[in-house]
């Protein structure tokens, strides 16, 4: 047997990134390099938010070859080498584990002889963590939305795949639960979805913050359980068309760290006057002058993408002379809409290189 580690749980921030890159992404160049179009519309993507839980993170695991293990999130555990009493407990009631198992190999047709099955939950309750609704329930397993099956030999064609623990639309067409012996799914539980607009991610993060203040006021998991308490936050998640699972974290202030930042709330009135200012001191002349002024009357021969900060600069600086009387009418410094403003120079400058190609 081997260690199966749950992956971390990025950023809003560092999704978006992963979805303009994989938007942008066109292939490969004679060169073996990678070409981006970034002009290409980025997708609407629906995502499906779960309760987070404040606890630790376990795993119980099981292939035809190695049998059936509990892991911690960076160990293997057993009832002698524990972690907050989980391995004990998952030994204790391995029937039900082995269960939920055999259902989930059986409704998605997963050979165990060839592939591991991995469980992810939360283990939480009394004694784990304090300060939160949760953590005053008996110690119980709350299973993960999504498995994972990886090959034990894995190769370029058997690759690791998530697959949800219970079905779409919160219709249960098998059971991946034993409420009987603390075993929940926590699907079973308030979730939120929410449309994100990648093309404008600004607006959609008030949406978020409402949604992660309303768990952390009162736990939806604990109130289930007869218990007022505060919760942590939702673990947001979505399936691309290639099996790629995508997933975020909003956390209220009481559970961010220094190292995790929580969603900030945005001005949506300042955003749209942001816009219309960017609108009115933008022009195609001044993106033009630009490349001449960077790369020579001839740009369409001399075009260079390594010199795209150079042009951006040009642009900036004339913005700023040329347009200050306008940014200023608008309430605005120089620092609220240049980022905007390169932003619509960049759309120009690969506008003119993908009409080259």
């Amino acid at each position: 047997m081997k260690m199966i580690k749950f992956p971390s749980i990025e950023q809003f921030r560092n999704i978006k990134k992963i979805i303009t890159d994989r938007s942008a992404y066109v292939g490969k160049d004679e060169n073996g390099e990678p070409i981006f179009d970034y002009l290409k519309p980025k997708p609407i993507l629906k995502f499906t938010g779960t309760v987070k839980l404040h606890g630790t993170n376990a795993a119980v695991c099981y292939n035809d070859f190695d049998g059936f293990w509990v892991q911690s999130r960076e160990n293997i555990i057993t009832p002698e080498k524990d972690n907050m009493g989980c391995a004990w407990f998952c030994e204790q009631n391995k029937d039900s584990w082995c269960d939920i198992i055999k259902n989930l190999a059986h409704e998605y047709y997963i050979d165990t002889s060839k592939n591991t099955i991995s469980i992810y939950f939360e283990w939480a309750g009394k004694g784990i963590q304090k300060g939160v609704g949760i953590s005053e329930i008996e110690k119980s397993a709350f299973i993960f939305s999504r498995f994972k099956v990886s090959p034990i030999e894995p190769s370029e064609e058997e690759r690791a795949i998530w697959l949800p623990t219970c079905s779409t639309g919160g219709q249960r067409i098998f059971n991946v639960s034993d409420s009987n012996n603390r075993i929940y799914n926590i699907c079973d539980f308030k979730t939120f979805d929410i449309e994100i607009d990648f093309n404008n991610t600004d607006k959609i993060q008030n949406e978020l913050i409402k949604m992660t203040l309303e768990v952390e006021e009162e736990c939806p998991v604990a109130k289930d359980f007869g218990i007022t308490g505060i919760g942590e936050g939702i673990v947001f998640e979505t399936i691309l068309e290639d099996g790629t699972r995508l997933c975020f974290k909003s956390k209220g202030e009481k559970h961010s760290n220094s190292k995790v930042k929580t969603i900030k709330a945005v001005d949506t009135e300042k955003l749209d006057k942001i816009d219309k200012c960017v609108e009115e001191i933008c022009h195609n002349w001044r993106f033009e002058q630009g490349l001449v002024h960077v790369f020579g009357s001839d740009y369409e021969k001399t075009l260079d993408r390594k010199r795209i900060g150079e042009y951006l600069k040009f642009i900036g600086t004339d913005t700023i002379k040329e347009e200050s009387d306008i940014i200023s009418s608008y309430g605005f410094e120089p620092k609220d809409i240049m980022g905007k403003v390169s932003q619509k120079a960049k759309e120009y400058f690969f506008a003119v290189e993908n009409s080259l190609i």
